[in-house]
């Protein structure tokens, strides 16, 4: 069986029931933003390449008020984080501005309030989110974006941002205070997600082009797979710079610009594993383009088949996949109904995302438990809106 996806209703109150026990009174606002799931274009927006995500029902709330204190007091509600589960620190100024520390959890909160356009008031705040903490969804995205939500509303600017400015503010955020290098695509859904619609976001000129994505007979099946496996660190910066490497050596700004004809040219002057990463590259922007194109016209069976090939290409050529995604697609596909299955996120771990017919959803997660060395998670998703106030 699927997970039941908690209502933003309930997860509303149950925030709001934590925020008077904490802080000895009701919360006068709030805001949320969705995770998200990215369709195809796996390791192309560093490259300035296309993404095709979409925002999911599950969410990260946020709640509280303003206060008068000159301290922003945080609550957070979520498993899996690193303790204490309860955060305090000063309103930054020019003379005492905010830095990381620990908990990391709060880095994503404060990355936010530091990088906020405006002057943020001090506030107590509880976060509670549906979002798959470590599931390759974007849980870190969903915290940012909600927390500027609610931090307009606590410092009564909402309006005065452009949807694009919150999204670069949150990017940053999560450069300067989490540490992680993130691409523009997490925060721009998580901002700009339309229920109905999957966003083709262009990392290079940061244009986005909603497609529908609204038939009632096909699905996402959303799998995690609930293993991470440790990385040394190095994994993603050496893919980085592979693809920085190659694009100067082809006399290229980006891999965007480079073709299957420019890497066929160039292969003499590339190792065999470069070689495949930059395969990668330039064919998964290719299919990222085709697989919007297919989707525009309802047509499911290529858009599956560019998934396929795609989370081939990442496990062959990128290397990024692990057994378990593997074990998980495979059985996806061996189900009848299924039209494509891929890995989703950065890889090692996290998740897979299926497109398959409704009527075929719950035989294919059956078939997927009794095929799997593992106990893994479903979620049967509909594009979702992205973020937004909340009336309590």
């Amino acid at each position: 069986m699927a997970t039941a996806i908690p209502e933003v209703e309930c997860l509303l109150r149950d925030a709001s029931v934590a925020f008077k026990k904490k802080f000895g009174c009701d919360p006068q606002v709030a805001a949320c933003a969705p995770g998200r799931v990215n369709l195809i274009g796996e390791h192309t927006d560093y490259n300035e390449g296309f993404v095709f995500p979409m925002a999911l029902p599950m969410v990260t709330v946020v709640v509280g008020n303003k206060t008068t204190s000159g301290t922003c007091r945080v609550l957070t509600l979520a498993n899996g984080v690193d303790e204490p589960k309860s955060v305090e620190f000063p309103c930054p100024s020019a003379d005492s501005p905010l830095t990381p520390g620990k908990p990391h959890w709060a880095n994503y909160v404060k990355g936010v309030v530091a990088n906020f356009i405006g002057k943020v008031p001090s506030f107590d705040a509880v976060i509670l989110t549906s979002v798959p903490i470590g599931g390759g969804v974007s849980s870190s995205a969903s915290i940012e974006v909600a927390t500027y939500m609610f931090l307009e509303q606590v410092s009564e600017t909402a309006g005065e941002v452009k949807p694009m400015q919150k999204v670069l503010a949150c990017q940053k955020a999560e450069h300067d205070f989490a540490g992680m290098p993130c691409g523009i695509m997490d925060q721009y859904i998580a901002v700009m997600g339309k229920a109905g619609h999957a966003l083709l976001i262009d990392c290079r000129s940061l244009d986005g082009h909603l497609v529908p994505m609204a038939d009632p007979s096909v699905v996402i099946l959303v799998t995690n797979s609930n293993v991470k496996h440790e990385l040394t660190g190095s994994e993603y910066p050496t893919r980085r710079r592979q693809c920085e490497w190659a694009a100067t050596l082809m006399k290229k700004k980006s891999l965007r610009e480079a073709t299957e004809k420019d890497l066929t040219a160039f292969k003499s002057e590339m190792d065999a594993e470069m070689f495949r990463r930059i395969r990668h590259v330039i064919s998964e922007i290719r299919r990222t383009e085709e697989a919007t194109k297919a989707l525009e016209r309802n047509d499911y069976k290529t858009f599956g088949k560019l998934m396929n090939e795609s989370h081939i290409s990442l496990r062959d050529d990128y290397e990024v996949s692990c057994t378990e995604l593997d074990q998980l697609v495979d059985a996806a596909l061996e189900v009848d109904g299924v039209y494509g299955s891929r890995m989703t996120g950065g890889g090692f771990g996290g998740c897979t995302v299926t497109l398959v017919k409704k009527e075929s959803v719950e035989k294919a997660i059956a078939h997927i438990k009794e095929k799997y060395n593992g106990s893994p998670t479903f979620y049967i998703c509909l594009p979702a809106d992205g973020a937004r106030s909340l009336k309590l």
